[in-house]
């Protein structure tokens, strides 16, 4: 069979599978577990390139294999998986298609960008990076299910419509040319830790969408 097999590239197909999952419990309507999902894919794409980095005796090309196929799955778990939980809500008019154009072009073009950026950046330096050129696409695994709670929490009558708005504005962020800071390791347990708040809210709650 044609690719690379090892341990480095198991949590990267596991987000693949916790996408697919969520994609179908959207569907269906059980939108707390799909959000539930969506989180889970944030939680292996952050550590999957520690796993990687892990094994000291990766080829050049097993570490290529490696960035591309953490790319298109995160087109699919950031990119295209929110965009169908939206969907999945009602919203199918044509003005929501031009937003889930916007929102999935953008993490396109962010993922390709930073994927370019990056590789020449490594052949300058081997410093680690400080900040992200716009918004990383893995952020989507916090806004939303941020969106959900909060709109939920308040009360708000048009959670969906809230939704729906905050698509176009991470789509445009993905794309916008802000510097964002990477979170150093407290960063990522901080980030780690309002992600298991946000999960045991969803899990307790049991709240679903109007």
């Amino acid at each position: 069979m044609i690719g690379f097999y090892s341990y480095t590239v198991i949590l990267t197909y596991l987000s693949l599978v916790f996408a697919m999952v969520g994609i179908h419990l959207s569907v269906i309507g059980l939108y707390q577990w799909s959000f539930i999902c969506l989180m889970m894919c944030g939680i292996c794409d952050t550590f999957d390139g520690m796993v990687a980095r892990s094994k000291k005796n990766r080829t050049e090309e097993e570490k290529k294999f490696g960035i591309q196929i953490d790319s298109l799955v995160d087109l699919i778990s950031f990119g295209v998986y929110p965009a169908i939980i939206a969907y999945s809500m009602g919203f199918n008019s044509f003005p929501c298609l031009i937003i889930f154009i916007i929102y999935i072009l953008g993490a396109v073009i962010r993922l390709g960008y930073f994927n370019v950026m990056e590789d020449m950046r490594q052949q300058q330096t081997t410093e680690k990076r400080k900040y992200y050129q716009g918004l990383p696409v893995t952020s989507s695994s916090l806004i939303f299910p941020m969106i959900y709670c909060l709109t939920v929490w308040l009360k708000v009558p048009q959670v969906q419509f809230v939704y729906l708005i905050g698509l176009l504005v991470v789509g445009i962020l993905f794309v916008a040319n802000i510097k964002v800071i990477k979170p150093d390791f407290k960063g990522v347990l901080g980030l780690i830790g309002f992600g298991i708040i946000l999960l045991i809210v969803l899990i307790i709650k049991g709240v679903v969408l109007i």
